[in-house]
């Protein structure tokens, strides 16, 4: 099977735009800071960060592909490297780094797969140089290439929220001309990857994520309206369903400590905004606070920053 054509641009014709309002570190203060040193040159700021992630395995990958989005992050962490050549963390960096660029057509993609594998080498036990290579086959390699990626994350950690959030974008793309089908393979996936995740686990949001991947394919093929209120997508008897017991989840469970956490929030205030629940929208949106993310406020192809703003001010005026 040929791999698909890449997803529409997290952000459309609106992405310089998002760059400048949308930060991926999120509410990481650490991270923010170990950026901001890494893009002055000082990577012992980043060694003494990623040291005390230790094995909080989505923390670190939640912080290494943040780091890696620098500019300068490359050369910096090859830098590390020359100096600590055994060093597990600066090698994951630099794989990251390389994938970030090869996506970007500024390095070729067997680099990356070789930093992956090298940095892989180096700390077996290490979901992260695995999670660099799904980023990068999630674009460019095909079906099995993924399913094989993501098995060697799993195996390692097997409730990795990147991981599985970049396998239901994918799984969402296909079959995308058969229009709204209740059994499409990424509701399943989602369903079964909420259900087999530890009752607490954030993975109970990912069939929220899996409607909001698909409605994307299905706009941008013109089975749905590009807006999406006026899709139906959120208002079915089956929709509601899995909307109310992620909200449910949330109202139980919610992980203040989780470093991914604004990206469940922010689908599940997508959703609930599109579904017509202002109330409910309105409690996420005040816990999302200032980190908003691209997606899914950017789907199809619209503007995150406008589409957010003006679901959040019509939520909050609903209260």
């Amino acid at each position: 099977m040929p791999p698909p054509p890449p997803p529409p641009p997290a952000f459309g014709r609106a992405r310089k735009r998002a760059d400048r309002l949308f930060d991926a570190a999120l509410d990481d203060t650490e991270l923010i800071a170990a950026r901001a040193s890494l893009a002055r040159g000082r990577w012992a700021t980043v060694r003494a960060l990623l040291a005390a992630t230790r094995d909080d395995w989505d923390r670190r990958g939640h912080r290494v592909t943040v780091l890696a989005q620098e500019p300068t992050a490359l050369a910096w962490a090859r830098d590390w490297q020359l100096a600590e050549p055994e060093s597990p963390c600066a090698a994951v960096l630099v794989a990251h780094a390389v994938v970030h660029r090869a996506l970007n057509g500024k390095e070729s993609p067997d680099a990356a797969r070789e930093a992956c594998r090298a940095a892989a080498a180096l700390a077996p036990e290490d979901p992260t140089p695995w999670l660099g290579l799904l980023i990068l086959e999630r674009s460019l390699g095909t079906e099995e290439d993924v399913v094989r990626l993501f098995d060697e994350v799993r195996a390692r950690y097997p409730d990795h929220h990147h991981a599985h959030h970049l396998v239901v974008a994918r799984l969402a793309e296909r079959r995308a001309d058969a229009g709204q089908d209740p059994l499409h393979e990424v509701y399943d996936f989602a369903n079964w990857a909420a259900e087999q995740a530890p009752a607490d686990s954030p993975l109970a949001i990912l069939p929220v994520v899996a409607h909001a991947e698909r409605y994307r394919v299905l706009a941008a093929t013109g089975s749905e309206p590009p807006d999406p209120v006026a899709s139906g997508h959120w208002v079915g008897r089956r929709a509601r369903q899995v909307m109310k017991a992620a909200f449910d989840w949330w109202l139980e469970w919610e992980h203040d400590d989780h470093p991914r956490r604004h990206v469940d929030l922010n689908f599940l205030a997508h959703a609930k905004y599109c579904e017509g629940r202002g109330a409910e929208a309105a409690a996420l949106f005040h816990r999302i606070g200032s980190y908003a993310t691209p997606a899914p406020w950017s789907y199809p192809d619209r503007d995150p920053y406008t589409a957010f703003r003006t679901a959040r001010d019509t939520a909050l005026g609903t209260v």
